[in-house]
């Protein structure tokens, strides 16, 4: 595991991080992440606009949340020259993220939900629903 600006991570009680997974904390905002969750190998936390993940998340091998992106400058100023955006990005309790999942700048994910292998997620999803596929919509709730 690589774990970059630790002052501004907080792990809960029994977290787990799998071999080569990266927790990139930033100089400001916080990443959070709850109780209990469970982050798998090679899995990529970006949080340099904030991460706040709840208790007994399970987040796949090779998942990636990303919480910045370049915001557009137009055609004259190259992208890697355009200004930074931030944006947080919720995991609420007891969700379930597959492998290989994407998780954009903004997004809140709601309780319980869960998320497809490889799917990438570009808007909130509901509590206790489940989302699939690129871009990631919901394709129904689970049962209570």
């Amino acid at each position: 595991m690589l774990v970059f600006h630790p002052e501004n991570i907080e792990l809960g009680t029994n977290v787990y991080v799998g071999h080569n997974a990266i927790l990139k904390g930033y100089h400001k905002n916080t990443m959070r992440i709850g109780d209990e969750t469970w982050i798998g190998q090679q899995a990529f936390l970006h949080g340099a606009g904030g991460i706040d993940i709840g208790a007994r998340v399970g987040i796949g091998p090779g998942v990636r949340i990303i919480t910045s992106f370049h915001a557009e400058a137009g055609r004259g100023t190259p992208i890697l020259s355009s200004p930074i955006e931030l944006a947080p990005v919720v995991i609420e309790d007891d969700c379930d993220l597959g492998v290989g999942a994407v998780v954009l700048p903004g997004v809140r994910i709601g309780k319980g939900a869960q998320i497809g292998a490889g799917a990438v997620v570009t808007e909130n999803v509901p509590a206790y629903c489940v989302a699939v596929g690129v871009p990631a919509k919901v394709v129904r709730e689970r049962p209570p």
